[in-house]
C-alpha cells in the first residue's frame, strides 16, 4: 500500500516549467483580422508586417529594429539559409505560397486556440470570411463587430440609388436618419444575440479621436447638421466613410446605450467594446489617441467592458491606470508585437504591469492580412514575456508558480472569462513530485541553477479538458501538450537517457540551408515503385526537343536528399534540334537542372529500363529561378494570374498524331540532316481507308496498337478520355483530361513520348508534323477553362485576340505550320477573330469560361505557347476597367469570316488577317513590346534568334528534305 506524500514533498515549479508553459500554452487571440485572399496578396506591401508607415515612409522600415528582428525570425519560418537577405527571404516565401500555402498558414497559427476577429478591416472582395480561419484553430473563430463598418454598410445600402435631386425633398434627410438609426440599432441588437459575436469595436480613434462626448443626450442633439453634410457627400462622391466628429461620437454613444439596454441581468456586464487606442498609421491623431480622454465615458457606462487595444502605445501607462482603477476596463497587449523592438516590447510590458492586475491584461496579435503577422506576434510575445518573468522570479518579486498562473491568465483565461467563451484548454498540466527527479544529483554541488530543460518531470494527462468547439480539431492537433507547441517557438530540449514518453517533447532545430526538394514525394514514389532503377531527368529546350540525362536511382536519390542539381553548359540551351550552333550559344557559364518531383512518373512497362521520368527547371548557381526557363516562365505567369487576379486555369490538350511506316530504301538514316534524292515516297500512312470518326476494317485491324498505347498510358497514370480517327490518312486523336497548366503540359509530353515509343516498337513513326501529306492538317488544339469565368472576355478578347498574331510565333513555330492557315478547312481560318462554336475562327468560344485555341500545332514548345497565351490574357485583364464594363470591338462571329464582305467584317471588329508565314509571325512578335515585356525580353530575343538560325538551316534543304527532317523530329 502506498501513501500520498505530504504537500512539502511535492517539488515546487521551477523556471524550466515556467519556460515550458510560456512557450507552449495555448492562446486565445482577443484581437485579429482576416487573411487576404490569394488574389490580393500583392496589393499590400509585405513590409507592413512590422510598420504602420505608408508610402515613402515605408522605405525606411528596412533599417528598423522591428524589421531586422522579424527578418531573422522569418528565415526560420521559411526554412531559409541563416545568412539569407530580405530578397532571398521573399523568394522563399513566394515558393511557399506557390507550393504549399496551406502548410505555411498552419505553421503560422500553431498554438492558437481561438481568434476573436474584427472582420471589418477590409471588404469580402479582399479577405477570407472570418469562419475560414477555423481550419487553423482548435475552437471556432468569433467575430468582433466593427460599428463604423456596420454604419457605413447601412448607409451604402440606403443611398445606393440616391441622387442630388432627392436632397430637395423636405422629408428626405429625416427619413434617411430614421431608416439609418433603426437599421443600426437592429444590427447591433442582432449582433448582441449572435453566438458567433464575442464583442464590438470602434475605430473612432482613427476617425475623430478619443475625445468623445460622454453624454448621450448631447451627442444625439449635435449629430443633425453633420449627418446632413455626410449624406450630401455620400450622394455626390459615393464615399461612405464616416469621419465627422459628432456622427462618430453618436455611433459610439448609441452602441453603448444599446449594450446597456441588453444586459443578461442587472449585475452582469455586457459584451465588451474594444477601442483602438494609441499605435496606428498617419491617419491617426497621435495626441487624441491617448485613452485618458475616455475617462468620462468610462465612468458613464460602468456595465460595459472597455478593452483598450494595442497596448495604447505610446500611452501604455495612461491605459494601465484606467485598467487599474475601473473594474470594467482591460488593457490589451497586442500590435506592439512585432511593431516595436525587443527592448521596446519589454518596456511596454513593464509599464503595463506596473500597477495593472494580471487579471486585467489580455493578449492579442492584431494579426492581419498575412498569416506571418500572427506567427511573429506569438513568437515575440512568448520570447519577451519569458525574459520578463524570469527576471522577476530571479529578483524574488514573484514565484515561478505565480508567473505560470499569470502566463495562463494573459494568454487564455482572461479573454475566456471576459468574452464568456467558456473554452477549456487541452494543455497537459504538469505535476511536480519530489521523486520525479532529484534537483541535486549525486556528486553535484548545491546550486540554484535550474536543471536542463530535458529533465522536466513527466507530463500528466489533463483531467477532462476539451474545448467547446463547433468544428473538429485540425489534423495537426492532438490531446497532448505537444499539439500546442509552435513549430519554431520551442526551446531546444536536451534528451535524457531515462526520458519517459511523457516528458516534454523534443524539437529539432530548423535547417541551416533552404530545403530544395519535398523529399516526401520521392519517398512515397520509391515505396510505390521499388523496381525503378533509373530516372530520365528531362527538360524541354527552345526548339521543343526533349533533352535528358539518365541517372541511376541511387544517384538520383542522393542528389535529391542532398539538395543538389545537375550542371549543364549554358551553351546547350542555345543549340538546334541537331545541336547546330546559333547566336544564342554561350560556351561560358552553367545552368543547373533541378528536377520537379511533382512531375515524377513511372515509365511504361515496355521501356527497356525499369525507370521513371521527371521534368526539370533551370536554376542559376545560387539556385534562383532563371526567367528564360520554359517551365519557370510559365509558372511565374500562372502565379501572377492566380494570386493577382484570382483566376485559375485548367487546360485539356488534344493529341493529333499521324502514324507512318517508313520506306527504308528511301532513308538509310532517318536522323541525318540529309536524305536520298530518290522520288520514292518515304512514308506510307498506317491506314488509307480512313476518314474522321470512321472504323473501317483496315482501321479495325489497328485497334490492338491503339489499345496498347492507351493501356501503356493508363499504366503510368495518364487517363485518356477518348480516342478516334481524324480526317487524314493514318491520323488519330487522343484526348487528355484537363489539368492545371504545368501538369497539363508535363502530362502532354509524357503521353506523346509513350505514343511515339510504342509506335516505334511496331516499326512506325508517330509524327506531330502539321502537314505530313498534302491535304492532311495536324493540330494540337487546347481547351482552356477559366475559374471563375466572369473575366473571360477581358482575358481572351481583350488580351489573347489582341496579341494573337505575335502569339502565332510560339504556337505555330515552323514555316510548314502556316499551310494550315487556310479558309473553309475547319483549321481556324485566316482572320484574327473569335466565335462561339465557330471552327473557322482561331479562338473558339465553347461556353462561359471555356475556350479552344485552334491556331496551335504539335511543333510548339507548349510551355512557351501557354506562357504567351497567359501573358496576353494578363495584359487584357490589366487594361480592363475595374467594373468589367468594357465593350470589345471584336464581336462574336456566328458565320465563316471569309464569307463576309469587308463592310460586314468591320461590323464584327475583324480588321486583321492571321500571319501567312512564320516570318510574318516572328515580325509580329518582335513588334509586340507589351507582350515581350510580360514574357521577359531576354527570353523572347533568344527565341527569335534561334528560330531564325533554324529557318536558315532548313532553307538550305529542298522541300522534301525539310519534310523528312521535321517528321523525324516532331
Amino acid at each position: 500500500m502506498t501513501s500520498t506524500p505530504p504537500p512539502q514533498a511535492l517539488q515546487k515549479p521551477t523556471i524550466d516549467q515556467l519556460r515550458y508553459v510560456v512557450n507552449h500554452y495555448p492562446i486565445i487571440d482577443n484581437h485579429g483580422h482576416n487573411l487576404l485572399l490569394p488574389t490580393q496578396l500583392d496589393t499590400i506591401p509585405f513590409e507592413t508586417i512590422t510598420s504602420e508607415a505608408q508610402g515613402r515612409a515605408l522605405r525606411d522600415t528596412f533599417k528598423s529594429l522591428p524589421h531586422l528582428r522579424a527578418a531573422r525570425q522569418l528565415r526560420q519560418l521559411y526554412e531559409c539559409a541563416e545568412d539569407a537577405d530580405w530578397e532571398e527571404i521573399m523568394e522563399q516565401r513566394i515558393e511557399w505560397l506557390r507550393t504549399d500555402p496551406e502548410r505555411l498558414s498552419q505553421r503560422c497559427f500553431e498554438g492558437t486556440h481561438a481568434i476573436l476577429m474584427d472582420d471589418g478591416l477590409a471588404g469580402p472582395e479582399k479577405v477570407y470570411p472570418y469562419h475560414f480561419h477555423d481550419r487553423y484553430t482548435k475552437a471556432p473563430t468569433k467575430r468582433i463587430v466593427r460599428i463604423e463598418t456596420v454604419a457605413e454598410t447601412i448607409m451604402s445600402g440606403i443611398l445606393k440609388k440616391a441622387r442630388d435631386s432627392d436632397l430637395d425633398r423636405a422629408s428626405y434627410l429625416t427619413d434617411t436618419w430614421t431608416t439609418f438609426t433603426e437599421e443600426f440599432e437592429r444590427e447591433i441588437q442582432e449582433a448582441i444575440q449572435d453566438y458567433d459575436v464575442a464583442g464590438f469595436k470602434t475605430v473612432i480613434c482613427y476617425r475623430t479621436g478619443l475625445d468623445i462626448e460622454p453624454d448621450y443626450e448631447i451627442a444625439a442633439k449635435d449629430v443633425g447638421d453633420p449627418f446632413e453634410r455626410y449624406v450630401e457627400r455620400c450622394i455626390r462622391k459615393r464615399k461612405f466613410r464616416i469621419e465627422r466628429k459628432a456622427l462618430n461620437d453618436y455611433l459610439v454613444l448609441r452602441t453603448l446605450e444599446i449594450l446597456s439596454e441588453h444586459l443578461p441581468h442587472k449585475d452582469a456586464l455586457s459584451k465588451p467594446l474594444q477601442f483602438h487606442t494609441g499605435l496606428g498609421d498617419n491617419d491617426i491623431s497621435l495626441r487624441e489617441s491617448n485613452p485618458a480622454y475616455l475617462q468620462p465615458l468610462i465612468e458613464n457606462y460602468s456595465m460595459i467592458p472597455f478593452v483598450l487595444l494595442h497596448s495604447a502605445y505610446p500611452y501604455t501607462r495612461e491605459a494601465g491606470y484606467l485598467a487599474t482603477v475601473y473594474k470594467h476596463v482591460y488593457l490589451d497587449l497586442g500590435e506592439v508585437f512585432p511593431m516595436v523592438s525587443r527592448d521596446g516590447q519589454k518596456t511596454i510590458l513593464r509599464e503595463a504591469w506596473e500597477i495593472v492586475p494580471g487579471s486585467k491584461l489580455l493578449y492579442s496579435t492584431d494579426g492581419h492580412f498575412f498569416a506571418e503577422t500572427y506567427w511573429l506576434a506569438n513568437q515575440q510575445f512568448r520570447e519577451v514575456w519569458l525574459e520578463l518573468m524570469i527576471e522577476y522570479v530571479e529578483k524574488d518579486d514573484i514565484t515561478p508558480h505565480q508567473a505560470i498562473a499569470m502566463t495562463k491568465d494573459i494568454l487564455f483565461n482572461n479573454s475566456n472569462v471576459l468574452y464568456d467563451l467558456r473554452y477549456q484548454t487541452d494543455f497537459s498540466e504538469v505535476a511536480f513530485k519530489s521523486l520525479a527527479w532529484d534537483p541535486k544529483p549525486p556528486g553535484s554541488s548545491s546550486s540554484s541553477k535550474a536543471p536542463p530543460f530535458g529533465s522536466v518531470p513527466p507530463v500528466l494527462p489533463p483531467a477532462g479538458s476539451t474545448a467547446r468547439a463547433e468544428h473538429p480539431p485540425s489534423s495537426s492537433s492532438s490531446s497532448q501538450a505537444a499539439s500546442f507547441i509552435p513549430y519554431h517557438l520551442a526551446a531546444p530540449v536536451a534528451r535524457s537517457d531515462t526520458a519517459s514518453p511523457l516528458h516534454a517533447p523534443t524539437f529539432p532545430p530548423p535547417p541551416k540551408v533552404a530545403q530544395v526538394y519535398d523529399v516526401q514525394i520521392l519517398d512515397q514514389f520509391l515505396k510505390d515503385n521499388p523496381e525503378v532503377k533509373f530516372v530520365y531527368v528531362e527538360w524541354l529546350d527552345y526548339m521543343a526537343t526533349i533533352r535528358a540525362r539518365i541517372t541511376p536511382i541511387k544517384e538520383f536519390e542522393r542528389l535529391i536528399r542532398n539538395g543538389e542539381r545537375l550542371g549543364i553548359s549554358q551553351g546547350n540551351t542555345g543549340t538546334l534540334q541537331n545541336d547546330g550552333i546559333t547566336p544564342v550559344v554561350n560556351p561560358i557559364g552553367q545552368i543547373y537542372v533541378e528536377p520537379d518531383l511533382r512531375s515524377l512518373r513511372r515509365t511504361h512497362k515496355k521501356d527497356p529500363l525499369p525507370s521513371a521520368t521527371v521534368f526539370s527547371f533551370w536554376r542559376d548557381e545560387a539556385g534562383k529561378p532563371i526567367r528564360e526557363c520554359p517551365r519557370a516562365n510559365l509558372e511565374t505567369l500562372v502565379h501572377d494570374l492566380q494570386y493577382n487576379h484570382g483566376i485559375s486555369l485548367l487546360c485539356g490538350f488534344e493529341i493529333e498524331v499521324t502514324f507512318l511506316s517508313r520506306n527504308d530504301k528511301h532513308i538509310q538514316n532517318p536522323f541525318s540532316s540529309t536524305t536520298s534524292t530518290t522520288k520514292t515516297e518515304p512514308y506510307t500512312p498506317l491506314t488509307t481507308t480512313h476518314a474522321w470518326g470512321t472504323l473501317t476494317p483496315e482501321q479495325w485491324l489497328q485497334l490492338p496498337l491503339l489499345a496498347e498505347i492507351v493501356d501503356a498510358l493508363e499504366g503510368i497514370g495518364i487517363e485518356i478520355q477518348q480516342f478516334h480517327s481524324e480526317a487524314g490518312k493514318g491520323q488519330y486523336e487522343f484526348v487528355l483530361p484537363p489539368f492545371p497548366p504545368l501538369l497539363a503540359i508535363d502530362t502532354l509530353i509524357q503521353a506523346r513520348t509513350v505514343i511515339s515509343q510504342i509506335a516505334a516498337l511496331h516499326g512506325l513513326r508517330a509524327t506531330l508534323h502539321p502537314q505530313p501529306f498534302p491535304g492532311i492538317g495536324t493540330a494540337a488544339h487546347v481547351h482552356v477553362s477559366l475559374d471563375p469565368p466572369d473575366k473571360d472576355m477581358q482575358f481572351w478578347v481583350g488580351g489573347v485576340l489582341k496579341h494573337l498574331s505575335a502569339l502565332c510565333a510560339f504556337m505555330m513555330p515552323e514555316s510548314i505550320s502556316y499551310s494550315r492557315v487556310v479558309d473553309d478547312s475547319w483549321t481556324g481560318g485566316t482572320w484574327v477573330s473569335w466565335g462561339t462554336q465557330n471552327r473557322e475562327t482561331p479562338l473558339r468560344h465553347v461556353k462561359d469560361g471555356r475556350w479552344e485555341v485552334r491556331c496551335l500545332d504539335g511543333m510548339a514548345n507548349m510551355y512557351f505557347a501557354l506562357s504567351g497565351i497567359i501573358a496576353a490574357g494578363l495584359l487584357g485583364l490589366k487594361s480592363s476597367p475595374a467594373d468589367g464594363g468594357e465593350v470589345f470591338e471584336a464581336k462574336d462571329v456566328q458565320v465563316n469570316p471569309s464569307q463576309l464582305s469587308p463592310e460586314e467584317r468591320e461590323l464584327y471588329g475583324i480588321r486583321e488577317k492571321m500571319p501567312a508565314s512564320f516570318e510574318g509571325a516572328l515580325g509580329a512578335l518582335e513588334r509586340d513590346s507589351e507582350l515581350k515585356e510580360v514574357l521577359a525580353e531576354g527570353f523572347v530575343g533568344d527565341f527569335i534568334l534561334m528560330k531564325r538560325a533554324e529557318q536558315e538551316m532548313l532553307g538550305k534543304m529542298d522541300e522534301e528534305e525539310r519534310r523528312v527532317w521535321l517528321i523525324e523530329r516532331y
